[in-house]
This record gives C-alpha cells, sequence and structure tokens, in this order.
C-alpha cells in the first residue's frame, strides 16, 4: 500500500484542484486499490478572525492591499484552472474564514472512518456551496451529512478536541519543509509541491509504485461502452 500525505487547507483554492489531479491520477494509473490517502492539517492563515462572515474579496483586498481589480484578475485565473479539473469556482460568494475548526472537526471524523469523506465536503462547502467554514450549525451540517454524530461533531467544536493532532500537523509540515499548499508527500521519499499538472502526478505515482513492487492495473483505453458483448447482449 502507498502511502500519501497532503497538507492542504479548506480555504485553499488550489488545495482543491490539487486533490482533483491527485484523483484523477491515482484513477489513470490504476492505483485506486493501493494508496492510503491521508489529509493534514495547514492553516493558511491563524490570524483570520474567528467568527465573522466577510466576502473573500474584501478580506483580501484589506489583507494584501491589491485593488478590485487586481483580486480579479487572480481570481479569474484560478477558476479558469479550476474549470480543467471540473470545478466550478464563483469567487464573488465566497465568504472569508477561519479554518482551525473545521481542522478539528476534520481529525474527529478521521478518528471515525470518515475523513476522506469529510475533507472533499469542507472543500465543497466552502468553494462550491459558498458557506462559512467558521460557523458551528454549516459544520454540524457537513459532520451529519457525512455520518457523523451531530451530538459528538458538537461536543468536538465546543471544546479544544484535537487541537493537538491539528497542531501536530502543522509543526510536521514546519519540520520537513512546507512553505504552502497543497504539499503531497509519497512514501516520505518524494514531494510535490503545488497543483501540478496531473501527468506529474501520474509519472511519481508510476515511479513510487515501481519501487514498491506494486502491479498496477490495467488501464482500459478509448470508450468501454462501445462495441462490447457482455451477458447476453451487444453494444453498437
Amino acid at each position: 500500500m502507498m502511502k500519501i500525505e497532503v497538507w492542504s487547507d479548506y480555504v485553499c483554492p488550489f488545495c482543491y484542484i490539487g486533490k482533483r489531479e491527485l484523483e484523477q491520477a491515482i484513477k489513470e494509473t490504476g492505483l485506486s486499490d493501493h494508496v492510503d490517502v491521508q489529509f493534514k492539517a495547514y492553516e493558511l492563515d491563524p490570524t483570520t478572525p474567528l467568527t465573522g462572515e466577510d466576502p473573500l474579496k474584501e478580506s483580501l483586498m484589506q489583507k494584501k492591499g491589491m485593488s478590485a481589480s487586481q483580486v480579479d484578475g487572480m481570481f479569474e485565473s484560478v477558476t479558469e484552472r479550476a474549470k480543467t479539473v471540473g470545478l466550478d469556482y464563483d469567487f464573488s460568494k465566497m465568504i472569508n474564514a477561519n479554518t482551525k475548526k473545521s481542522h478539528r472537526l476534520a481529525k474527529y471524523a478521521e478518528a471515525n472512518g470518515k475523513g476522506a469523506e469529510i475533507d472533499e465536503a469542507l472543500l465543497k462547502a466552502h468553494f462550491l456551496d459558498n458557506l462559512a467554514l467558521n460557523v458551528d450549525e454549516v459544520l454540524l451540517d457537513i459532520a451529519e451529512n457525512v455520518g457523523l454524530s451531530r451530538e459528538g461533531a458538537q461536543e468536538v467544536l465546543s471544546s479544544d478536541q484535537y487541537a493537538e493532532d491539528v497542531a501536530r500537523d502543522i509543526q510536521e509540515a514546519q519540520a520537513i519543509g512546507v512553505q504552502g499548499v497543497p504539499f503531497f508527500v509519497l512514501e516520505r521519499k518524494y514531494a510535490i509541491s503545488g497543483a501540478q499538472p496531473q501527468q506529474l502526478f501520474q509519472e511519481t505515482l508510476q515511479k513510487v509504485a515501481d519501487e514498491l513492487g506494486i502491479k498496477l492495473g490495467l488501464q482500459v483505453m478509448g470508450d468501454s461502452g462501445v462495441g462490447l458483448c457482455e451477458d447476453g447482449s451487444c453494444s453498437i
């Protein structure tokens, strides 16, 4: 089994894009049954207020000293990149949010076998549903939707549970030299920094698989539903 660790933050647009690139590369290389992907916490901006639902654009303009046109230009570029992996970003509706609670909730989900589900749900909530990830009701709905106990999630959000786990991830990132996210580490031997093109993910996965002696599954080329007979019928 190939271990892949991914440091990311739920308000990082390239983290969602990179996640999609990795997922597609895993599928294309036939490694779906041979990888263990673990998401680790990283806070892009720990100084973001714990409360408040300010529009992302206004927050960036104030924090970075950028003009409206500069921010719009940046958003346009990232939006186009997101479309290449099937993600439809609308930055005009996104809400700036501190992700401390989201990361602690994700650790709770991981401890209960729902880590992969909540990582996807939190990213979707921020980037596609335009929800505020610092609002307890939003996070509780997300937890419940992925099959977690709402009461258990409430206990986590109302305390500092899993804060040490989150801090440990961040400290570990610093120790191995992570300076930005997404950051992918394969078998603690190879690293990919940023949402790189899918081809790079595929090549790296192939290299690690070869070193581990993992036999890849067959890659079906073309349209698998054309010119095929099965169960007594044929497709034309």
